[in-house]
């Protein structure tokens, strides 16, 4: 029998996942990996806490090297190797080593595609000057150190209010400069409803920064090839260093030239076993298409925990099993400033939208007990269907301690259960952890009308 060869695009998260489960279930499996950029297995959400100097250094971020899969796992990983053009008739991929710009045909009998997101970067005027930066691999953000590093500026504007721009601005403010947020829509987060991101709004101006809500980018102004400026549609605001953090999307480019179907936000649309519509070729990771157990829709969501999993499932599959991932409910965490945030489920933007009928409580409590040490305040909000009592959202903004109890509410929404349910859970107590009532139990007390 021919020794079967897969070639997985991506080396980080989906990629690597996968391609150690199929090494384990298949020792003698010949598995190579194209990565375009240096590294592989890094924590790309860890970019921010490096540039903050909370972290030792880049290298810290990396879970495994190109030479340890190598060595340990005989996983032929290349680095600085981007994929060019898929051929699924003849299965095969064209790739550029970058290091002597030489491209190669590579065959394939099956197919991962991991290729990740790419940060949303506008072309707008003078969008090409050195201090503009996108975030989305850790080369990107080892670039932004060194240009600090380099430069030393002492005013930052920061792009977009969502994770990486709000991690990104406390980063910047850790390290002694000036920031200015720019924010197009009425509050920071987003993913937030707007009463639960006005708290974050007001964490950021507490630290010092600037924000301009409500304005959007509309270029730069440069000397010298250096960035001096960021231009909205009100004002223009000085910056020696300019993050531009409006999200990412899916980096498809390669599978929508070759005719792969595309779904949600232009993710490659996939089955629950990760198979794309191209016989022989999966796909996993920031550039694939979830599902959402609440809205029962397809959906994207670049998350590291997403991409392990999917990448996981895939690896079973490629490797003879049999595995299906069953969706996402879109939870997700930070840390701003010295307040925590999470959300999961839905918001109410996304509920009207559904044309789901709901109820909503918010509720402010204590992350302990009122008289211990280090009791801090959380915000918790809770979104429930009308009628069934079926949890819908929650989203916890507060203190330390605060933010992990969005697992109790992830936990929840994944498993159907209702207010009352949430309200009858057995959850622990003690006065260095909770209130006699945990925070998540007092908002759904508070949405059944009951006591607070």
């Amino acid at each position: 029998m021919t020794q079967q060869r897969l070639v997985v695009i991506g080396g980080d998260a989906a990629g690597m996942s996968a391609a150690s489960k199929v090494r384990r279930e298949d020792p003698a499996r010949e598995i190579v990996v194209f990565e375009r950029s240096p590294h592989t297995s890094y924590s790309a959400c860890g970019m921010p806490y490096f540039i903050a100097g909370l972290v030792d250094g880049p290298e810290k971020l990396v879970a495994r090297s190109p030479q340890k899969f190598r060595e340990k796992y005989n996983i032929d990983a290349r680095t600085d190797h981007e994929v060019t053009e898929l051929d699924l008739t003849k299965q095969r991929v064209r790739v550029r080593n970058l290091a002597d710009a030489k491209d190669s045909w590579e065959p394939y009998d099956q197919l991962l595609i991991a290729t990740g997101a790419e940060a949303i970067f506008p072309k707008l005027a003078n969008s090409d000057a050195d201090g503009i930066f996108g975030l989305s691999t850790l080369a990107s953000g080892i670039r932004v150190q060194q240009f600090m590093d380099r430069q030393l500026p002492r005013r930052a504007v920061v792009v977009g209010g969502g994770y990486i721009g709000l991690e990104m601005a406390e980063a910047l403010v850790r390290q002694g400069l000036q920031v200015s947020l720019v924010e197009r829509g009425e509050q920071v987060m987003g993913t937030l409803d707007p009463d639960m991101g006005a708290l974050v709004s007001d964490a950021l101006r507490e630290i010092g920064v600037e924000l301009y809500l409500n304005e959007s980018l509309t270029g730069y102004e440069s000397a010298n090839g250096l960035v001096s400026g960021v231009v909205t549609d009100q004002r223009t605001l000085p910056a020696e260093l300019v993050i531009v953090g409006l999200g990412t999307r899916p980096n498809t480019a390669l599978a929508a030239a070759a005719g792969i179907t595309l779904g949600e936000k232009g993710s490659i649309r996939v089955n629950p076993r990760m198979q794309t519509s191209a016989p022989g070729v999966w796909a996993a990771g920031d550039c694939a298409e979830s599902f959402h157990l609440v809205s029962r829709r397809p959906f994207h969501v670049a998350l590291g925990t997403v991409a392990n999993k999917q990448g996981s499932v895939a690896g079973i599959n490629l490797a003879g099993g049999y595995a299906t991932f069953p969706g996402v409910v879109g939870t997700a965490v930070s840390k701003i400033c010295k307040y925590e945030v999470a959300r999961t489920g839905l918001m109410e933007r996304e509920l009207q939208q559904l044309g789901l009928l709901y109820r909503s409580a918010t509720i402010k409590s204590k992350t302990r007990a009122g008289y211990y040490p280090g009791a801090g305040w959380i915000t918790v909000k809770l979104l429930a269907e009308q009628g069934t009592g079926r949890l819908l959202g929650g989203q916890i903004v507060g203190l330390e301690g605060a933010a992990k109890r969005i697992d109790v509410l992830a936990t929840a929404i994944t498993a159907a259960m209702t207010v009352q349910q949430i309200v009858d859970l057995d959850l622990s107590y003690a006065p260095p952890f909770s209130p006699v009532w945990d925070p998540v139990q007092t908002a759904a007390r508070q949405l059944l009308g009951g006591s607070d």
